[in-house]
């Protein structure tokens, strides 16, 4: 029987079925407090980096892996502003160089800074994220590419990620509040904002900046639910203040400040640190998502209805959730363009087409033909409805809740576009408009929903 897709599908990219919480995460980010995890320590929630599909090509290794929690530390470790210094350049370095003292520098001429000095605040944890791998770095993250890759250490440095990128301030006490700050701590404990970096006093008479390429945030309206909706993407500030996006990621004047909103993290929040998305999940919303065994039950389920080709007709079925990358020869391939759900078969090519399109045989419609996976990060999924709808062009598959709603996201790329892309992979097919029947300035893409066999 012929597995269609409808007209109402989805766009962006490939491969993945492991649950999203590989055994290690569970750590106290912190390498200086390597202490064991106690049974009944507080979850402060879990960071989850678009377009790994739950583990990183190469593995999840140490501070480096592609999801991370974040648990009350055996000892506080959060800073407070304390004091604020107006001083000239000789004396500069000599404030700098006491690494028991955290403090933000802001150069505002050769003769002028303005330090401010940070004191221990016992009430906070705080979590840092960044491209080094320097010890005060609890979660590296490196520049996410298309697919499910990431950039490799020839790479790194011309990556857009800040080496330290962003800080994570959890309260210790409930309700166990999560805020976000532009810019990490170095080994010094200091953030320096150096001369061109966008910076100012504020109206009650402090200092406040903004890192080179910017940390993004958008909160979605309605938190992370089936009844989600995309909010507005926001910039953060070294102080935590919310302001609209500059002009260009890197512009030197500031946005406006948005008063009514606040860096605090809400299930569902994403972060961009130019060059990679982070989800926040909370535990209460954590609780809601899918385990590994639902969705192995889910994947044990449709192979069970035993679909079949309908040229070949043979039967076809997910690939078990240990196989990840290596099609198996029953796996279902689909045409993105029509939706229509084949057997693998090597025909069709279009010449015209250098040889990467196909003829569907049902339809007669050209387009790419993709191995459809099962989306495995299950901190990325809505609900647990059925896999029914994919992804184009990648081929990953999961409900139809989860696909509707990250096809109206729109994601940062690059340094000036958005475009809305498969949480899973990190594939775009363009950008989305309206509702999720078509993709506008992609390839064309339209959903193909897995259906059952009649």
């Amino acid at each position: 029987m012929v597995l269609e897709g409808s007209p109402e599908a989805v766009s962006s990219q490939s491969l993945d079925l492991r649950r999203s919480c590989p055994k290690g995460s569970r750590i106290f980010p912190s390498a200086g407090e390597g202490s064991l995890l106690n049974k009944e320590a507080v979850k402060y929630g879990e960071l989850i980096v678009l377009g790994y599909n739950g583990s990183l090509a190469s593995g999840d290794k140490g501070r480096r892996r592609s999801r991370i929690a974040l648990f009350k530390r055996p000892k506080a470790n959060g800073v407070k502003p304390d004091v604020i210094h107006h001083i000239s350049t000789p004396l500069v370095s000599k404030a700098l160089s006491n690494k028991g003292q955290h403090s933000i520098s802001y150069t505002l001429s050769r003769s002028h800074s303005v330090i401010v000095e940070y004191t221990h605040d016992c009430d906070t944890d705080m979590f840092q994220i960044g491209r080094s791998t320097e010890n005060m770095i609890d979660f590296v993250v490196t520049d996410t590419a298309p697919g499910g890759s990431c950039a490799s250490e020839g790479q790194s440095a011309q990556s857009t990620i800040s080496r330290y990128a962003c800080r994570i301030i959890c309260e210790r006490s409930p309700p166990y509040t999560a805020r976000i700050y532009a810019a990490g701590f170095d080994s010094s404990r200091n953030i320096f904002l150096g001369e061109r970096a966008a910076k100012w006093r504020t109206p009650d008479g402090l200092m406040d900046g903004l890192t080179t390429n910017g940390v993004l945030v958008m909160h979605p309206t309605g938190g992370f639910s089936e009844d989600s909706a995309p909010g507005v993407w926001r910039e953060i500030s070294v102080c935590g203040n919310v302001y609209a996006l500059r002009d260009s990621r890197s512009a030197q004047q500031r946005g406006k400040l948005v008063q009514t909103e606040s860096n605090v993290l809400q299930d569902g929040s994403l972060i961009d640190l130019c060059g990679a998305t982070l989800l926040w999940r909370t535990t209460a919303g954590l609780l809601l998502t899918p385990t590994l065994k639902q969705l192995e039950a889910l994947r044990q389920e449709t192979n069970a209805a035993r679909p079949q080709c309908p040229v070949g007709f043979n039967t076809l079925a997910f690939p078990s959730l240990a196989q990840r990358g290596v099609v198996d020869k029953q796996q279902p391939w689909v045409y993105v363009n029509c939706g229509h759900v084949h057997g693998y078969h090597n025909w069709g090519f279009r010449k015209e087409k250098g040889g990467l399109e196909r003829e569907c045989p049902m339809c007669r419609r050209a387009g790419p033909y993709v191995p459809l996976w099962l989306g495995c990060e299950a901190g990325l999924y809505l609900d647990t409805g059925r896999p029914t709808h994919a992804f184009c062009p990648c081929g990953h598959v999961c409900s139809q809740k989860t696909v509707q709603y990250w096809a109206q996201i729109p994601l940062p790329h690059g340094t000036h576009a958005f475009h809305a892309a498969c949480p899973f992979c990190g594939l775009s097919g363009g950008i989305w408009h309206g509702s999720v029947d078509r993709v506008v300035g992609g390839a064309g893409a339209r959903g193909c929903p897995w259906t059952e066999c009649e």
